[in-house]
This record gives structure tokens, C-alpha cells and sequence, in this order.
């Protein structure tokens, strides 16, 4: 059987954690900043985990993260 292949958007995007999780960055933050209160861009620092539907696709893409 020939190996599964990565795909390369997701290793770039997502990294995984010890326990298994997906760690992902904050979604919204790119644009119309202006707009946001100061809470959620206070709130959306750093990175998440995905929630495990989320979490579910996304290691599908990537078969080799531990």
C-alpha cells in the first residue's frame, strides 16, 4: 500500500496536541477590526482547540499527526 499523503494546507494550519486535540489560530481576526469590540479581540488572542467535529476533519487530512 503506498503511503497516505498530508495535505499541506493543514499541516501548515493546524499542530497537534499531546492529548490528541487540534490546536488551531483564532478565526476572525484578519479583517474589519474596526467593527469588533475590544472583548472579542482581547479574547481571540493566541490559538483554540477545535471543537471534536472540527477536530474530527481536520485529522483526517493530516493521518500521520500524533
Amino acid at each position: 500500500m503506498p503511503k497516505m499523503k498530508t495535505k499541506s494546507s493543514a499541516k501548515k494550519r493546524f499542530k497537534m496536541t499531546a492529548s490528541g486535540k487540534v490546536k488551531a489560530g483564532q478565526a476572525g481576526k484578519r479583517h474589519g477590526m474596526i467593527k469588533r469590540t475590544n472583548k472579542f479581540i482581547r479574547d481571540a488572542r493566541g490559538t483554540t482547540t477545535l471543537s471534536e467535529a472540527d477536530a474530527k476533519i481536520v485529522k483526517g487530512y493530516m493521518p500521520y499527526a500524533r
